[in-house]
């Protein structure tokens, strides 16, 4: 994946229709995700600080980690104008 255009993913996430958390459930998101880095870096899979960045901005707009992934498949899929530089 190219260098992410956080600022395009952002105002793109900004348009969906969706049910952003809670303050409560942001900490809990921020716990699972945290959880699931330290697992890929034991795996040898260590996300980019791009990644980091996204998935951080992703919780700061209130996107669970369940819709995550679809989010990020659906936006990077190609033909779909991908948000990359």
């Amino acid at each position: 994946m190219g260098q992410i255009d956080l600022e395009a993913l952002r105002a793109r996430i900004r348009e969906m229709e969706f049910q952003r958390g809670t303050a409560d459930q942001f900490a809990l998101w921020r716990e699972d995700i945290s959880d699931a880095r330290a697992n890929l870096v034991i795996e040898d899979m260590a996300p980019t600080h791009d990644e980091d960045a996204m998935f951080t901005m992703m919780l700061e707009e209130g996107v669970s980690p369940t819709l995550m992934s679809s989010i990020i498949l659906e936006l990077y899929r190609p033909g779909t104008g991908q948000i990359t530089t």
